[in-house]
């Protein structure tokens, strides 16, 4: 009978078995290295590109902020002109309105009625005066009503008082009175008064 050993065979095999597992298990580690480096650069290269577009709207928001902080000072600036040309325009309407008063005063004043101080503040006009008797006051109120430039309210014009007073010896009633002017219309009213009818036309 022939005897065999096969120990040496069995012993050869097992170390190329080993050999195997080991270039196997060499390759699956390179190969998950190289999947592993792969996958790191993608995601490298969304952070890279996301990086950049978060720059670019910081960058923009800036630009954004500095646009804003521009336009409120326009808008500050354009208050303040706004302003001063309401300002110059109540100025000049006040003084128009002036002229106008003593033109009405003039016109609307009767005879036998004596003006002694007029004093304005704003829109209110302060009388004071002599009249030959109680009922040229009466008319001068009377004449006050009707113009135009004076506003016709229960307070407007209003007899403050009236008394007998003696001027240069003569027997004259002394009178206090207050009257209230309309308030001027501005290009602003104007425009606003424009725009509602035609709104109301609309």
């Amino acid at each position: 009978m022939i005897r065999i050993n096969l120990l040496p065979h069995r012993e050869e095999r097992r170390k190329a078995n080993r050999r195997q597992l080991g270039i196997l298990a060499i390759g699956f580690a390179v190969l998950g290295l190289a999947i592993a480096g792969a996958v790191h650069g993608v995601i490298a290269g969304y952070v890279s590109a996301q990086n950049e577009r978060n720059a670019f709207l910081k960058s923009e928001n800036e630009k954004l902020d500095k646009q804003i902080a521009d336009i409120r000072k326009l808008r500050d600036e354009i208050r303040a002109l706004l302003s001063r040309k309401q300002i110059i325009e109540t100025l000049q309407t006040d003084r128009s309105r002036t002229v106008d008063l003593l033109d009405q005063l003039v016109r609307q004043t009767p005879d036998g009625v004596y003006l002694k101080s007029v004093k304005q503040e704003g829109l209110k006009v302060h009388l004071t005066g002599y009249a030959q008797s109680n009922a040229r006051v009466s008319q001068f109120m009377r004449n006050l009503q009707s113009s135009a430039l004076v506003e016709n309210s229960p307070t407007s014009p209003q007899l403050v008082e009236i008394k007998a007073s003696d001027v240069n010896k003569r027997r004259l009633s002394e009178f206090n009175m207050n009257f209230t002017i309309k308030r001027p219309v501005t290009e602003e009213d104007a425009s606003k008064a424009g725009k509602a009818g035609a709104a109301k036309k609309g």
